[in-house]
Formats: C-alpha cells, structure tokens, sequence
C-alpha cells in the first residue's frame, strides 16, 4: 500500500491531484481543513488536505497481476470521498455499501454510472413541457431569469414561443425585466397582479405558458390568491427554484415554507458558485421532489441544463466543471 497527502485551495483541486497521481481507483483514506501554505495560511486562509493510497499490485506465481485491496476499504474510500463533497456521512455511507458499488476496483465512469443509478430518483429526466409552468420561491433566487433561459432555448430549437406572465404584483423591476426578455425571444407577456387577472391569462394565453411568481411567502395574502388559482389546474406544474449554495437547514425551512405551493420540482441555480452540491443531497432524498433544471451562470439561453442522474452524480463529486472543460 501506497500512502500520499495531497494539498488543494479547494476539495476538487485535491481529489484531481489524488487521481492524477495515484489513478481512479485510489482510496481516499482521510480528508481535512488545514492551514494555507504561504501568506494566505498566515492571514488566515484554509485549503484542503487529502490523505490517499494506491494498492499495489500483487503478483502470482504465474506472473499475472492480481488487484489488492478489500471491499470495505474500497467503501471506505467512496464514503470518504463522498463526505469530501459535503455528503452527511450517513448518507456517504449508505451510498457506498450499495451492491452496486461492491465491485472490486471500481473507479472512473463506472463509479460514477453506479452513484448515479441510486440518484435516478432525485431527477426529473424528461423533456416534456406542462401546458403551465409555475417558478415559485424566495425573492433573489433566480426565478424571472430561468424562465427566460428556457423561453430562450424553446425558441432557439424552433419551438412556439412561449407564453410568460409576470403574477407579481410586488416586484416593479422583475417584471419589466420579464417584459423585456419576452420582447427579444419575441413571447406573448402578460401581467397577472391578481387571481382574476391571472385566470384570465390562462384562460387565453398560448400555450405552454410560463409564470414568475413574487417571492413572498404562500401564506401572504397576494401570493395565497395567485395559488388558489392555480390550485386543482391538472395541467399545472410547479418549480420551487434554489440557489445550489443554500445550507442544507436553510434548504429545508425553504422546502417547508413553500410546501402550500405544492412544488412537482426543483430547480438548483446558481451552480457557478459551488464546488459540489453533495450538502443538498440529503435534502433531495428526504423531501424526493425531483430536479427539473440546472443552472451555473447568468447568460441566457446558454447557462441551462435538464436535470439527470449522471449531471446531479458530477455534481456531488465536483466534477461537473471538469467535465465541462475537458
């Protein structure tokens, strides 16, 4: 067995170093918050170190190279290298004692096709359209933005456009900034600043139809009309839209503040801003409402992606840019 400490600004940085190194199939044996080498460690600032190993291989009497290592070193490893990412170590441990991963030696991709296999559930992988969409969720989350990226790939592939209506009374800016988006993609726009004037825009706007939504609570008398508009509509479905930096508790008291809007899916923005999404992990397995979009920048059409398994897996690994990039 061979052993290594790997230093890195960041996790990502210091797992790359480790399979650059050592290969895929390292184990990544430890992982901890250290002091910053050089002036940065003096001032305070922090990086990654990574403890590693590489079996070597053993030789029999044939001659033939014969893998080491046991299987629950190999757990060990996944786990280690899951709560690197930010994985609540149950959960990093439940993942990596799945049969699926139980194979001697695996790494690469056919680690990453065995992690994702069990995040099949978290992803909404379709591309289909409701004939209404509705974004729902905190102020500043994203909401009017990603609307207008998917209206801007819809009309980019050739499709009709889409109908968007601004159901905002409150936010002047975010629906002039709705306004504006629908004039270049060259959408029908509406302004729904009550529930009768929302269930007129329904009623007679194009189809599939597209709705922001004010980021106040589902509890405020404003944003309580507009839901009970949309209540009991089967050709509904909801977003609740994320920020993908959002502290795992934080996540969870968003979840439940908007549950009366009963959200089909998630969408997770801002993915330019982290190294790996593995703190909302648990989050999406315990409230299982699957992801519809990503989205790691602000240029529209072009920073959105369909949620799927394999996509959420490089995420939780770090490796999304990685992939990006090669």
């Amino acid at each position: 067995m061979h052993y290594k400490r790997y230093y890195g600004a960041t996790v990502r940085d210091a797992l790359r170093a480790v399979k650059e190194d050592l290969g895929p199939s390292a184990l990544v044996l430890s992982t901890r918050t250290v002091r910053s080498k050089g002036i940065r460690g003096w001032i305070g600032g922090r990086g990654v170190e990574v403890t590693a190993a590489a079996e070597r291989p053993e030789v029999s009497e044939d001659r033939t190279p014969r893998p080491a290592g046991r299987p629950a070193a190999q757990a060990d490893s996944i786990a280690a290298r899951l709560e690197a990412s930010g994985v609540d170590p149950v959960l990093a441990r439940t993942l990596a004692d799945h049969p699926a991963l139980q194979v001697r030696g695996i790494g690469g991709p056919a680690l990453k096709r065995a992690l994702a296999e069990q995040l099949v559930p978290l992803a909404a992988e379709t591309d289909d359209v409701a004939a209404v969409e509705v974004f729902v969720g905190p102020p500043g989350v994203g909401k009017t933005t990603t609307i207008a990226k998917i209206a801007a790939q819809a009309r980019a592939c050739g499709a009709t456009p889409f109908g968007l209506v601004a159901a905002d009374g409150f936010r002047v800016g975010a629906v002039e900034q709705l306004r504006l988006y629908a004039g270049i993609i060259g959408s029908p726009f509406h302004v729904a600043r009550s529930g009768v004037e929302l269930a007129a825009a329904l009623e007679g706007g194009r189809r599939p139809l597209l709705v922001d939504t004010a980021g106040r609570s589902p509890r405020d008398t404003g944003t309580a009309e507009i839901l009970d508009v949309l209540a009991g509509r089967s050709e509904v479905r909801r977003h609740l839209v994320l920020p993908a930096g959002t502290p795992p508790a934080d996540a969870r008291r968003v979840l439940d503040r908007f549950a009366p809007t009963r959200p089909d899916r998630l969408v997770l923005t801002r993915l330019d801003e982290v190294e790996t999404i593995g703190p909302l992990l648990g989050v999406l397995r315990d409230y299982r409402v699957p992801v519809s979009y990503l989205t790691d920048g602000q240029d529209v059409p072009d920073d959105l992606q369909r949620a799927t398994a394999a996509g959420l897996t490089d995420w939780v690994l770090g490796e999304a840019r990685d992939g990006a990039n090669a």
